[in-house]
């Protein structure tokens, strides 16, 4: 920290050699899904036998509309049949379930996102141990230490990698962690961040109530699967000089804007029961 009466020539000279002299690029891009998969028209069979609530026929209908609308063709899924059976808890929508979805989750998140990064790392073409920043984000957890942690010692990232954790960002947390990572790039000269961004849905999945909010639950259950993407964040005319790095494309710019009155359009949240979310009608209709 500078005082506040430091020539100002003191402070260009001090801070603009920590600066990248360039705009942000991707240098490599990775992505990894869990092995077990659900075809989307066979979705909501699996879905409603694994809950035994075959009975709920009007329901599984209104599942089997969505699905064939969705556009989707397939979801890799962490969670089987079996690890479901196993945990009458998850079951039933009404007992707590929170510990144990993220019990069953704690590795599964480090691994799958060590999978893309894996793969970002060998298209980028320098060791791991070069890496200078870490960003992870992820709705899948509730942990400290969390996955950006477990995920650095299981890559062999230096012990001094600048670790950054966002959580419960939703759809946006991979924009989010973007926006992060080109700020650390563009501000720290020489900076290599590995973004990895990844969910497993097993503490969204729940049984189907046909008194609930049929929207947010529906929504939700029939669109998300389980998957890690990452890639390498790098800045600066270096990148020009470089034998193995090149840029794959260049971020111009990220933002954010909140439009107002949808503060509220959708949301999400831990509970006992997982994680919970909520989507108006208004954001659907």
């Amino acid at each position: 920290m500078a005082a506040a009466g430091l020539p100002t020539t003191v402070l260009q000279q001090t801070w603009c050699p920590r600066r990248a002299d360039g705009a942000a690029a991707i240098l490599g891009i990775g992505t990894a899904n869990p092995t077990n998969c659900v075809r989307q028209d066979e979705f909501a069979d699996w879905y409603f036998r694994i809950y035994k609530s075959q009975h709920l026929t009007a329901l599984k209908a209104k599942t089997k509309r969505i699905c064939e609308k969705s556009g989707i063709n397939k979801r890799h899924l962490h969670h089987i049949e079996e690890m479901i059976d196993a945990h009458p808890e998850i079951l039933d929508r009404d007992l707590p379930s929170l510990g144990t979805r993220l019990s069953l989750t704690a590795d599964a998140v480090p691994d799958l996102a060590a999978a893309a990064a894996r793969k970002a790392i060998a298209e980028w073409g320098r060791p791991a141990a070069d890496i200078t920043h870490l960003v992870v984000s992820s709705n899948s957890g509730a942990h400290s230490p969390g996955p950006d942690l477990r995920l650095a010692r299981i890559l062999g990232l230096n012990p001094a990698v600048q670790r950054t954790m966002l959580y419960l960002h939703g759809c946006s947390g991979g924009a989010a962690a973007i926006r992060v990572a080109k700020d650390l790039a563009e501000n720290n000269h020489g900076a290599r961040v590995l973004v990895a961004c990844v969910e497993t849905f097993l503490t969204a999945f729940r049984a189907p109530d046909d008194d609930g909010d049929l929207i947010s639950d529906l929504l939700s259950i029939t669109l998300f699967g389980d998957g890690a993407g990452a890639v390498i964040v790098c800045a600066g005319p270096m990148l020009m000089m470089s034998p193995t790095e090149r840029p794959v494309f260049h971020i111009v710019s990220s933002s954010l804007t909140t439009v107002p009155g949808t503060e509220r359009a959708v949301g999400i949240q831990m509970s006992e029961t997982g994680l919970d979310i909520d989507v108006t009608a208004s954001t659907v209709a």
